[in-house]
């Protein structure tokens, strides 16, 4: 028997034992991930490089689109490169901090999630106190409040999984190291105290789940009531986004973290994994730019301004 001293190496689960099926996970990782590169790259540049895009809106989603790029690179890169040369090993420390990684990320992002449903609530349903609730001071503490209520949740729960004794063997059955699938190796009682932990961390998850919701039946309450169909789409374009990433992120996570044992099994555990960690960063772009006019126009200004000032560069 073996504890978690002993474990040098993790082995975690591959998609497919035959090499051509490898190179495809290869293939269609490094596609999604190169995806979620490009599109989050765009909304962070053109936030960052618009002056009309510097408001509490866009900065919550240039901190959401960094966000998505940490999550995803945490996950994909190592998996690609296991897939390509054909290998399962990943070692003890960048197992854990691959856990802190991706829970730091994770959380952040849904601290971040809730945070911006506060400010569509406050922009649709108290437009006269938005300047005073939001103002850029207000909005980098409350920024800087999910980043650090991230850090803080991401290092109280490595530390506390990865100090419980390891004696199960070495295999993670998952593509990344993932913390109910480290729990699973232990040999001691002492894992219920995470089993606690991952507890209180659901009802604070359910209280920021609630805030969102009964801020976003306040706002369809407002949105309904103004008058002018042309000022309901417009408020209703700029909710339907949020709403659509918030349902995407919950429902991925809350099925896999809560389906029923019945149906759990390795294969269904894998495919739940990847709706819920690589999905949702790579398609939160695309669902932010399809109903935003400005951000598209302001996207195409930034590469058409570019390809201008390549071409004006590039000498006849």
């Amino acid at each position: 028997m073996s504890n978690s001293s002993s474990i040098t190496q993790f082995l975690l689960l591959p998609f497919t034992d035959t090499w051509e099926l490898q190179l495809l996970h290869f293939w269609l990782f490094l596609g999604i991930y190169l995806a979620a590169l490009l599109g989050n790259g765009l909304i962070i540049t053109t936030i960052a490089c618009d002056q009309h895009l510097h408001t509490p809106m866009y900065f919550f989603l240039l901190n959401l689109s960094l966000l998505d790029l940490g999550s995803i690179s945490t996950t994909l890169p190592k998996s690609m490169a296991n897939s390509l040369w054909n290998t399962r090993a990943i070692s003890f420390l960048g197992c854990a901090a691959q856990v802190f990684m991706f829970l730091f990320f994770i959380s952040a992002e849904y601290y971040l999630l809730t945070i911006m449903s506060y400010d569509r609530y406050v922009a649709i349903c108290k437009p006269l106190h938005y300047g005073t609730l939001l103002g850029s001071r207000a909005c980098v503490h409350m920024a800087a409040a999910a980043w650090a209520t991230g850090f803080l949740y991401a290092l109280l729960h490595t530390a506390n999984t990865f100090s419980l004794p390891l004696c199960k063997g070495s295999t993670v059955d998952q593509f990344f190291c993932e913390i109910p699938q480290i729990l699973t190796l232990s040999c001691s009682d002492a894992h219920y105290r995470e089993v606690g932990l991952l507890m209180f961390s659901a009802f604070f998850f359910e209280g920021c789940f609630i805030f969102i919701f009964f801020s976003y039946v306040q706002i369809i309450r407002a949105v309904l009531r103004i008058p002018s169909e042309q000022g309901r789409h417009k408020a209703f374009s700029t909710c339907l986004p949020h709403l659509a990433v918030v349902s995407l992120f919950i429902s991925t996570g809350i099925f896999a973290y809560l389906k029923p044992p019945s149906i759990s099994s390795p294969s269904l555990d894998l495919v739940l994994s990847v709706l819920y960690s690589v999905v949702p960063p790579a398609v939160n772009p695309l669902i932010y730019s399809m109903r935003n006019q400005e951000l598209q126009d302001s996207v195409w200004k930034l590469i058409t301004w570019r390809h201008i000032r390549q071409c004006m560069e590039t000498p006849g």
